[in-house]
């Protein structure tokens, strides 16, 4: 177990190697488009790399759009097929809805369970971590969880104070300080998180209980004789409180999901009718006589078209963009409980 830091991705204090996401895996402009920019910010700035794109591409010396335009009588040639893509793109909302809503649907039976379970992991979790009731905010809730994990790091490290094994001392000392570490910098992130923000989820994901789990089950397995009674006790406190954290994490993630589903379907339906029309209006009524001459140097037709052709991909544009931060959450999430799938994780335990 080694104590060295790296810094973290948001560009604050150092975190330690425990750290789910360290600046090797969840730093970097890719994973910072995947995850952290607003989705609507990431499909207008896409689509404006397009748009520019297309004009620029006009001022090669290709043959003129103009001249195209003519040969084919109008621009039905080119934005009739996104008539159907649009439509086909709005039946997945549909779909979409559908999906999400048959997770909440359900007799009163199954709803009190689901009610019933709810309550027994709050009363569970408060009984883990000390507290007389937690609060009923995700982002709380994971804050008061963090911290119990943080003040039994805090009761371990006391009960090996006196410990005549150096080594032992040290393993703990190392491990402690990570959690410690680990646990600022998260209760930082979810301090002023709301949910439906990306915040309580960019939150969870910096909290590796997966690893911390591990490292303390390897305290007490390589150390085994020299742990007090008092040290294995606090050291099987910490880890049934690691516990909590993931179904914790895998419940608010799926709230999440679910959130974010509903934000693309009802996107894509304010941007789809819009869409549409601009398609119909630019079949019928544009042709190689529509504005001639040029503005900036391009040619005016240019720029409809390009204009057009954006407003046609943006509702594909915005489905991806939501997709790709649900998928990548998903991707990096796979696994609940003490296992570790990327391979970095366990670089350090190796040879």
């Amino acid at each position: 177990m080694s104590n060295s830091n790296a810094g973290d991705t948001d560009g604050g204090s150092a975190s330690g190697p425990g750290d789910t996401e360290s600046t090797e895996r969840l730093g970097g402009v890719k994973l910072w488009l995947l995850l952290r920019v607003n989705r609507l910010v990431l499909t207008g700035v896409t689509l404006a790399i397009v748009f520019v794109v297309l004009v620029v591409v006009s001022q090669t010396g290709l043959t003129p759009l103009r001249e195209i335009v003519a040969n084919q009588d109008g621009l039905g040639f080119f934005f009739t097929s996104f008539i159907g893509a649009i439509i086909t793109g709005t039946s997945i909302v549909v779909t979409i809805n559908q999906l999400v809503l048959s997770q909440e649907l359900g007799a009163v039976g199954s709803q009190r369970s689901r009610m019933q379970e709810s309550i027994e992991f709050r009363q569970d979790t408060e009984a883990t971590v000390s507290e007389d009731i937690s609060p009923p905010e995700p982002a709380g809730f994971l804050f008061e969880l963090v911290d119990g994990v943080q003040e039994r790091a805090n009761e371990l490290e006391s009960a090996v104070e006196d410990e005549r094994d150096e080594e032992l001392r040290e393993a703990i000392h190392d491990y402690t300080g990570d959690v410690r570490e680990n646990a600022i910098h998260v209760k930082e992130d979810l301090e002023e998180a709301q949910f439906g923000t990306f915040a309580v989820i960019w939150g969870a994901l910096r909290y590796n209980y997966s690893r911390k789990i591990y490292d303390a089950r390897k305290i007490r397995v390589d150390h085994q004789d020299s742990l007090t009674e008092e040290a294995n006790e606090r050291l099987e406190e910490m880890i049934e409180t690691l516990k909590l954290f993931g179904p914790a994490r895998e419940h608010f993630k799926t709230l999440y999901f679910q959130w974010e589903l509903i934000n693309l379907s009802r996107w894509l339906l304010y941007v789809s009718v819009p869409a549409l029309a601009v398609m119909a209006i630019l079949i019928m009524y544009v042709d190689a006589s529509t504005l001639p001459g040029t503005t900036l140097g391009v040619d005016n037709l240019v720029w409809i078209t390009s204009a057009g052709f954006v407003v046609g991909i943006s509702p594909f544009v915005l489905f991806i963009a939501y997709i790709l931060r649900i998928a990548t959450i998903a991707k990096r999430t796979l696994a609940m409980g003490p296992f570790i799938l990327r391979e970095s994780e366990r670089e350090e335990d190796l040879g």
